[in-house]
């Protein structure tokens, strides 16, 4: 953040200004963040798609822009409450907006910091309140259409399509729109950049997938990967542990998918060491999963044990027949806040073992070391990759 006033400051003007607006701590996007165990450190936040949030408190930002030069002109603190009745719901919104000019960077003390109520004389003490509805279909009671008006100048609906193609097939998935991801619980509502991937290598290669039961954990709304396997195999269960994301996933499927392949494809809540949602799952297919896939389920570290406890449960014990019939554990991710060894630890400690990962083979001589590197062979797929951070990592159960 210095280094950023003080590039502005080589380029403004001398009669110049900085119009400020950010998100001020206290607002229900942060008091989200912390309930999700997303702090790096002060006021500051990782989102669930890697991204960072940062949030202004009045001592920081003045002190920040006095330390490089600049005087604060004006400075007000906004607020505007936002009520769900039915759910007897009040979330506050909070931003901060100023303006500063070049000076002699001394004015913390002299600018008085002012309180803005949206809607209201500044001299008035109450809080205007936007009213919500309650409804089966709000994807989450987080933010109105009025406070992106109000804070950013724009509007935009709370779902958003988008086109996404892997390989030889097209589809439109409906998410949640970005102005909302990160004030929303649930980090299923997005598309993940590891699901672009693992969906164009399983439309690739077929064989992965082809005539065996396939189980998808937590495939979030898009269940791209889900669609493109049920074109294939013999079964495909999607599953998340949010009832919201699973709503939107079942629209997604209807959208893209017609029968008889959507006659494959079965959704089902599945909260990873809920014993009562792998008992269910198992009522579906008695006899284990042949592969499991899992895109950019391992940010969280309190996770990974129940994550490789249920696969566990519901991958096909083994055979001990020919090797690429084994079954399978395939995760797609950016190691995020859990790293590999950790990852590799938990796994090892429900019988799992990393036979291949990609981009980086592993060093041993055995036959299974190729899996991965077999699927990016004809080099097709390089074009696909969204982003060099992915890595994929090809486990088989002891």
């Amino acid at each position: 953040m210095p280094l950023m006033l003080q590039n502005i400051r080589k380029v403004l003007k001398k009669d110049g200004c900085v119009l400020f607006r950010d998100y001020a701590t206290g607002d229900l996007a942060q008091e989200r963040l912390t309930s999700k165990e997303q702090k790096i450190s002060d006021n500051f936040y990782v989102r669930g798609d890697g991204t960072r949030a940062f949030y202004f408190s009045d001592e920081f930002l003045i002190n920040l822009f006095n330390e490089n030069g600049f005087d604060a002109e004006e400075h007000f603190l906004c607020f505007k409450q936002v009520e769900n009745r039915s759910r007897e719901l009040v979330m506050n919104r909070r931003w901060v907006q100023a303006v500063f000019r070049v000076g002699s960077g001394i004015s913390g003390g002299k600018t008085e910091s002012k309180v803005k109520f949206l809607g209201k004389d500044n001299d008035k003490p109450e809080i205007p309140k936007i009213i919500l509805e309650d409804s089966a279909n709000e994807t989450e009671v987080d933010i109105s259409e009025g406070m992106a008006l109000e804070m950013f100048g724009i509007s935009s609906p709370k779902e958003e399509i988008l086109d996404v193609i892997s390989k030889d097939y097209s589809f439109k998935i409906k998410v949640l729109s970005k102005e909302y991801q990160h004030t929303c619980k649930s980090t299923g509502l997005m598309l993940w950049e590891s699901a672009r991937l693992m969906a164009s290598v399983l439309a690739a290669n077929q064989t992965i997938v082809s005539g065996r039961s396939v189980l998808e954990l937590g495939c979030g709304c898009a269940g791209i990967c889900s669609m493109v396997a049920a074109r294939f195999a013999n079964l495909v269960v999607a599953t998340d542990g949010d009832t919201k994301t699973l709503d939107l996933l079942n629209q997604n499927l209807a959208l893209n998918l017609h029968v008889p392949t959507l006659a494959s494809l079965i959704t089902k809540k599945l909260e990873w060491g809920n014993r009562d949602d792998v008992e269910s799952i198992k009522t579906l297919n008695d006899r284990g999963f042949d592969v499991i896939i899992g895109t950019d389920v391992t940010y969280i570290a309190e996770a990974i044990a129940p994550l490789f406890a249920t696969a566990k449960e519901l991958i096909r014990p083994s055979r001990g027949d020919e090797e690429d019939s084994t079954p399978a554990l395939i995760l797609c991710h950016v190691f995020r806040r859990v790293d590999e060894p950790s990852i590799l630890s938990a796994a090892s400690e429900f019988g799992f073992k990393l036979v291949d990962r990609w981009p980086n083979a592993l060093t041993s001589t055995s036959t299974s070391q190729n899996i991965i590197q077999s699927w990016f062979s004809d080099g097709s797929l390089e074009t696909c990759i969204p982003t060099t951070a992915l890595n994929i990592q090809y486990f088989h159960k002891l």
